[in-house]
């Protein structure tokens, strides 16, 4: 009867063998329990030995039993992400650098939409809870009073992105979007646009910097903004729908509209276009959140810049950094920038 061959240390993967953290550690020149610790708890081995683990990883092919780490470690090594949408741009690019940077360090990630809804949101949590997942990414500050407490009591780190508040869960990395707002207004005001319009989807994050808008022009005792808020998801339609409405009420347009996203202010231009308007000669369009296609839109859309995927690795930084006992800023403002480009 023929004995079945031992396998060798520099077997190749897919030879019908599985590597194993053995074989990874005989390539790499280290013991088993290092190649565990480049995989798991990088601070814990030097840079130089995490890469040469990392090449001989990806070169053999090896995949770690993520259920025996947790089991090992009584870590689940998975993070839960909640967001509003997959389908915006300007949240997916935060994930998937949050995403980029924990899949390098070794955790999986749940992705949970909550449609905006901060029922929803409650919803999901009591799902996920129940998973243990080591940490908890969620969008934005606004969660239920039950919410909150469920978290406080489960002892799961917790990052709040896309916003800062007074009163953080644990960590928050984002910006004041009421300050959003107040830019803006004082920006353009200086610039001559007295009579400014904006037109927003009902998200919360979207009224705070409508009223840093309306706070900004109070104090420079301006008119008011003429409002046009329309129910959510963000698209083409709403911005010109809402542009519609807004010259069927005011016939003159205004002098800018601020649209609550990228994708409304692409609407807003195309039903200017359809009505004989120039853009910017006619009325001025500033965007929020600096997309592609707002980028490549002619004319190219000036626009609110939060830089998504800095903030995204911001948000996976301090979360690793409190998962491995690190100090880390309960509070970090990533910011904003005005791109002026030629729609205004």
């Amino acid at each position: 009867m023929a004995r079945k061959s031992r396998r060798s240390a520099g077997a190749a993967p897919g030879d019908g063998h599985p590597v194993t953290v053995t074989d990874v550690a005989r390539q790499a020149g280290v013991s088993p329990i290092t190649v565990s610790r480049a995989l798991h708890r990088p601070e814990l081995v030097s840079a130089a030995t995490r890469e040469r683990v990392l090449e001989v990883v990806s070169r053999m092919g090896y995949r770690p039993n993520l259920l025996a780490g947790s089991l090992a470690t009584s870590r689940s090594h998975l993070i839960a992400i909640l967001l509003p949408t997959v389908a915006n741009s300007i949240y997916a690019n935060v994930i998937h650098a949050i995403m980029d940077r924990l899949t390098e360090a070794g955790y999986q990630s749940l992705i949970g939409p909550t449609g905006y809804s901060a029922e929803k949101e409650q919803a999901l949590l009591e799902a996920i809870i129940g998973r243990r997942p080591d940490g908890i990414v969620l969008t934005g500050t606004l969660h239920t009073a039950a919410c909150r407490e469920r978290l406080a009591n489960a002892g799961i780190p917790v990052v709040e992105a896309w916003d800062l508040s007074d009163d953080p869960l644990d960590i928050q990395v984002g910006f004041s979007h009421e300050a959003v707002g107040q830019t803006v207004g004082a920006h353009f005001l200086k610039k001559g646009c007295r009579r400014q319009g904006l037109i927003s989807v009902d998200d919360p994050r979207a009224r705070r910097r409508n009223q840093g808008l309306a706070r900004a022009l109070l104090d420079a005792g301006a008119r008011p903004a003429s409002e046009v808020i329309l129910p959510l998801p963000s698209t083409w339609e709403v911005g010109r729908k809402g542009f519609a409405v807004m010259l069927a009420e005011h016939p003159t347009p205004p002098d800018l509209v601020f649209c609550s996203s990228d994708t409304v202010a692409l609407g807003v231009i195309a039903e200017a276009s359809s009505r004989g308007l120039r853009v910017p000669e006619d009325v001025r369009v500033l965007g929020f959140g600096d997309t592609q296609n707002g980028r490549f839109a002619w004319p190219p859309l000036s626009t609110v810049s939060v830089n998504s995927e800095a903030m995204g690795e911001q948000v996976a930084r301090a979360l690793l950094r409190r998962l491995i006992g690190q100090p880390t800023e309960t509070r970090v403002d990533t910011g904003f920038e005005l791109i002026e480009r030629a729609s205004t």
